[in-house]
C-alpha cells in the first residue's frame, strides 16, 4: 500500500471509530505495521489535517486514544443542526427501534442479525433520545447488553402498554416506510415543544 493510501486508510478508519477513537495498537494491528511505524503515520495525519486549508474536524489525541472532532468554536452551528433533526427518525433508527420494541429485551447481536446490518450507530442514537436502556444483561458467554424500550419511548408513541403495538401481520399489509413509528412520533414531538 502506498504512503498517501495509507494516511488515508487511517483517516477513514478514525472516521468509523467515531466517539471511541483509535489507538496506535489498534491502527497497527489493523494495518499490520510495527506501532513506530503507526505512530509516525498518525503524526504525520495530523499535521496533514493542520495543514488543509479547509477543514471541519481536527485529529485529537486523549491519554493515548485518537479520535477525530468539530471544532468547539463550530459549535452553535452543530447544535443548530441536531435541534433541526430532533423531531424525526431515519428509516434505519425506525428499523432498529421496532426491533428492539417488538423482541425487548434483545441484544445488539439479534438486533443486527434481524436487520442484517451493524446497529452501533442506531443503538446509540435511540438511547441519546431516550427512546431506548440498556436492561440488563443476557446470561450467555460475554454477558451482553439487552435492550428495551423506555417511558419516553411509549409517550412518543401515546402507548400505555406494548400490547397496543400493531400485529407484525397487519403492520405489514398496512406498512408505509415512511410512517411506520415516524408520524406518531414527529407529532408528539411536536406537540411537546408547544
Amino acid at each position: 500500500m502506498e504512503h498517501d493510501e495509507i494516511l488515508s486508510v487511517i483517516e477513514g478508519m478514525l472516521f468509523l471509530s467515531g466517539d471511541e477513537g483509535l489507538t496506535i495498537k489498534q491502527i497497527s494491528s489493523v494495518l499490520q505495521i510495527g506501532k513506530k511505524e503507526a505512530t509516525t503515520y498518525v503524526d504525520e495525519l495530523i499535521q496533514v489535517i493542520n495543514e488543509r486549508a479547509v477543514k471541519g474536524f481536527e485529529l485529537v489525541n486523549f491519554g493515548g486514544v485518537f479520535k477525530l472532532i468539530t471544532f468547539s468554536s463550530h459549535h452553535e452551528f452543530y447544535q443548530r443542526m441536531i435541534e433541526q433533526n430532533e423531531n424525526t427518525l431515519s428509516n434505519a433508527a425506525l428499523e432498529t427501534l421496532a426491533i428492539i420494541a417488538y423482541n425487548q429485551p434483545v441484544t445488539r447481536v439479534r438486533i443486527e442479525e434481524i436487520r442484517g446490518v451493524g446497529c452501533d450507530a442506531m443503538i446509540r442514537k435511540l438511547a441519546a433520545k431516550a427512546l431506548i436502556k440498556e436492561v440488563g444483561r443476557e446470561d450467555t458467554p460475554g454477558k451482553p447488553i439487552l435492550y428495551g424500550v423506555t417511558d419516553e419511548f411509549m409517550d412518543a408513541f401515546s402507548l400505555t402498554s406494548l400490547d397496543e403495538l400493531p400485529e407484525l401481520k397487519e403492520m405489514k399489509e398496512d406498512f408505509d416506510q415512511d410512517d411506520i413509528f415516524n408520524t406518531k412520533y414527529t407529532e408528539s414531538m411536536e406537540e411537546g415543544e408547544q
